[in-house]
């Protein structure tokens, strides 16, 4: 079997050999089923779509007589039964063409542990490459996260953040939905839509990365008797470490704070006496805008351990310090309504938004994301008169969006 006149080498006219002669198939006596054997015998993944009439051009010589009834699981066509009974006089206008996912090798590499890091995709079983930061998103990586067992995707950090890859960097617009079973089923357009280079490399981390205990996040706060407030620790490589306080300032605890749904910082630098950490100082000059939903979206010098010592470990307090984190779910979760005006953070001050163009969608992603049960209600009130600038309006949250910052909006401003 061979795929003939294709854009690449996993896709094109379907033509088998029977004997000495390459022949096309008919659009009638081809399936879904024998397309997955097709591609998988061909080392190009699993099928994208099927087109019937010359969609590859028209073949040459002989159109196969007989009708392929594949299982689907099969390794080979040659292992596939064939009949002859539902045959249709075709011809080569009729000739069946199939696209073929190409991808089939998946992995994370450089993370702390297996389910973080950059994401490489495997070509034909062949080459490793990187993945294109610029079309990339958390449906992308969640889709990723779960075939890879790892759970959900709680951040698509990129600028290479786990290290620059090798290989080609694959450019391609991932178009998953977030539901699919296997990454190879996500749509895959614009084949070299962009040039990238490995300094735009990928990266994911899953909801399983970290230790595997009770405590399954990634970043915590220690030394001040709660959740919310203490000194920054992150889990790389197997270990617990601290962060620098170089360059930290209140955009930084603004992201810690909102990620482990403790509400806004307090203050930037923090000056209590939380105690000093100990073992390695993981990162380093963290430069967040406050408007990434997570730490890992943030640039800084990198994972290592730093030329930091521990008396410059970052200290956080943030606005539910007095609130035990479980509890402050119970109750967000009952019958109590919070009501409050909405501010973000951005460009170095707290503002407004507008809720022009807002649902009760919009409201239930605020509300998720600060921690604050699943739904909400936008309430009209008098426009407060005040100095703070109005940062968002016309803000438009789908039901798939998790963070505020997903949601389509006019410009900061």
């Amino acid at each position: 079997v061979r795929l003939v006149n294709g854009s690449h080498p996993c896709s094109g006219r379907v033509e088998i050999m029977p004997d000495l002669t390459w022949g096309s198939v008919c659009d009638t006596d081809l399936d879904w089923k024998d397309a997955a054997v097709i591609c998988r015998q061909e080392h190009c993944g699993i099928p994208k779509a099927i087109f019937g009439g010359t969609n590859f051009g028209e073949g040459q010589g002989p159109v196969w007589p007989e009708e392929i009834q594949c299982q689907g699981n099969e390794t080979h066509l040659t292992f596939c039964q064939t009949s002859t009974t539902q045959h249709q006089n075709c011809t080569h206008k009729n000739d069946v063409s199939i696209v073929c996912s190409g991808y089939t090798g998946f992995r994370l590499m450089n993370g702390s542990d297996s389910c973080s890091g950059r994401v490489e995709l495997q070509w034909l079983y062949r080459e490793w490459g990187t993945v294109c930061d610029l079309y990339w998103d958390l449906r992308d990586a969640t889709v990723l996260c779960q075939q890879l067992g790892c759970g959900e995707a709680v951040a698509v950090p990129g600028k290479a953040w786990f290290g620059q890859g090798s290989g080609p960097v694959r450019a391609d617009v991932f178009e998953c939905r977030g539901n699919e079973s296997h990454f190879s089923h996500c749509a895959v357009s614009s084949w070299g839509r962009a040039v990238c280079s490995h300094g735009q490399d990928a990266g994911v981390i899953c909801s399983d990365h970290g230790p595997k205990n009770e405590n399954q996040l990634s970043l915590r706060l220690v030394g001040a008797g709660g959740d919310c407030a203490g000194r920054l620790e992150v889990y790389h490589k197997g270990s617990w470490g601290t962060v620098c306080d170089d360059s930290w300032d209140l955009a930084d605890s603004q992201v810690v704070c909102s990620q482990l749904q403790c509400g806004m910082p307090l203050s930037a630098p923090v000056l209590a006496s939380f105690s000093q950490g100990t073992g390695p100082i993981w990162l380093d000059e963290v430069g967040c805008l406050g408007n990434e939903s997570s730490l890992w979206e943030c640039p800084s010098a990198g994972w290592g351990q730093h030329d930091c010592g521990h008396k410059e470990d970052v200290r956080i307090l943030c606005s539910e310090f007095g609130y035990n984190t479980s509890e402050k779910h119970t109750e967000a979760s009952g019958a109590e309504e919070v009501e409050s005006n909405v501010e973000v953070y951005y460009n170095g001050t707290w503002g407004s938004v507008c809720q022009n163009g807002m649902t009760d969608i919009t409201a239930a992603v605020i509300c998720k994301q600060l921690g604050c049960g699943d739904k909400g209600t936008i309430r009209e009130t008098n426009s407060r008169l005040s100095p703070d600038p109005k940062w968002l309006d016309f803000v438009s949250c789908r039901k798939h969006d998790s963070t505020l910052w997903q949601c389509p909006s006019s410009p900061w401003g």
